[in-house]
Formats: C-alpha cells, structure tokens, sequence
C-alpha cells in the first residue's frame, strides 16, 4: 500500500474455537479493552458463526466483525450454510472467502469462490480472498503459478469499479505454513506480495494494484508479526491459532502499533 499513514489490518481468524460462548466473549472483551488504546490499526474478529450474532457491532466499535465463510447464494435449500444478507443482518462487515482450510476439506474451487467474491461485493461486505500454495506446489516451484490462477478465476467478471482499497483485501497464506510451525522467510512473503500487485495490475491497473491491502496469514506470532509489515511489505495480517490466545494476540497488535 503506498499510502504510509494508513491504517494497518489484523484479522483474528478464530476457526473453529474456543469450545465455549463465554470463554469466545472473555477473548473479545480482552482485544477490545486493546483496541481502545490504539488507533493505527484496525482490527477485525472472525468467530465461528454461532457467535456472530451475539457479538454484533456498530460503526463505532472499535473491533470489526467477519465471517469466516458465506454461501454463493442469497437464499434457498441450502442446508447448513448462511447467506451474506444473513451476516449482513448480523454486523457483519467483512467474510473470508478462499482460505486453504475451504478448499482443501471442503472442495471449494476457483469457480465457488468466484461466485462468492461477486456476491460479498454486491452486498458490501469486504471479502477478504485468500491465496497461497500447498508445500507440493512449492517444491514444485509452481508458486508464481498457482497465485496467478487462483487470482485470475477468483477475480472473474468482476469489474474495477466493484474493487477498491476499501471493497477487498488479499491475504497470501502458504498452505505449508498454515497451523504447521514452519513459517516462510520474509523474501518469501516479498515475492508473493510483489508478484500479487503485479496480477491486480494486470487486469485492473496500477491504481487499483497500489492501493489494494495485502495481507499475510501463516503461523504468525508476537516475535514475527512486525518482521512481515517492515520486510515483507503486507499491509496487515490474517491470523490463525495465536488470535485465540489473547495474550499472544494482543502482543502481536502491540507489534504492528509501534511500527
């Protein structure tokens, strides 16, 4: 992101945890007391669904609300899955849509997350798509590859006007680094995020590819959350298993706040 004044982004993607409401409101209550001694950040919570109405949010809360998944359709015989007008409903301002864990356990393609993205737009929520390769594809040396496809098919028939700094945010997540301990170096994360605002150029412009956030998400922790904003030029982070240590999340925020 060019603009150096603006705000960084940190997700906490809290996957299918904690076991409990309470403990779920007990997290929250933690980041939120945070959140008020910091205003160079935004911060967001993914929760599982079943919580998302009983955190609902205002425009001045200082934590944001996403989903951590959203159905292709508005309504309909679709049992089990929820609707972005639902979420809508909720609070809800932002939906995850593409990450590894999806795809991988649940079969979503490229087509599905297509449909997704187009959907969240028309809606106004701000989809957060996820890209990145499995260690197979690494080793391959497919990374440029895959990243190119995945952002090709999730970006089609979705014209520049529906994507903007404020409309979509794109997390480079390296599935072999997900919950694994391994994380990527930072000339790693460079490459991936250098190679990512060259694909938005490409089929939306410079303008658009500039301002668009990039983020990282893949076994960040408090020791390397500020490496990946200073060297790896992302604009925030997508996190997984620390954000439901409040601890380790709040120093990861902590991070990011004096950098």
């Amino acid at each position: 992101m060019e603009n150096k004044n603006a705000k960084r982004i940190i997700i906490a993607n809290w996957k299918m945890n904690p076991e409990t409401l309470s403990e779920a409101k007990e997290i929250l209550s933690a980041i939120k007391k945070e959140a008020k001694k910091i205003e160079n950040i935004n911060i967001v919570v993914a929760p599982p669904a079943i919580y998302l109405g009983r955190f609902k949010t205002g425009e001045s809360d200082d934590v944001k609300l996403a989903a951590q998944n959203m159905h292709w359709e508005e309504k309909g015989a679709f049992t089990g899955e929820i609707s972005s007008l639902m979420l809508k409903d909720a609070g809800v301002e932002y939906v995850i849509v593409g990450h590894s864990e999806r795809r991988n356990y649940f079969g979503e393609t490229d087509e599905i997350i297509n449909k997704k993205l187009i959907l969240a737009l028309k809606n106004r929520l701000t989809p957060i798509l996820c890209v990145g390769e499995s260690f197979e594809e690494k080793r391959a040396e497919k990374t440029p590859e895959i990243i190119k496809s995945q952002l090709t098919k999730a970006l089609e028939n979705i014209r520049q006007k529906q994507v903007q700094s404020k409309n979509l945010l794109i997390a480079y997540e390296p599935v072999w680094a997900i919950g694994s301990g391994t994380t990527p170096s930072y000339d790693d994360v460079l490459s991936a995020n250098l190679l990512i605002r060259k694909t938005i150029n490409s089929i939306y412009g410079r303008g658009i590819a500039e301002k668009i956030p990039l983020l990282y998400g893949g076994s960040v922790n408090a020791k390397n959350a500020g490496g990946f904003i200073e060297k790896s030029r992302a604009d925030g982070l997508l996190v997984g298993g620390a954000s439901i240590k409040a601890t380790e999340f709040l120093g990861i925020i902590r991070q990011l706040s004096i950098i």
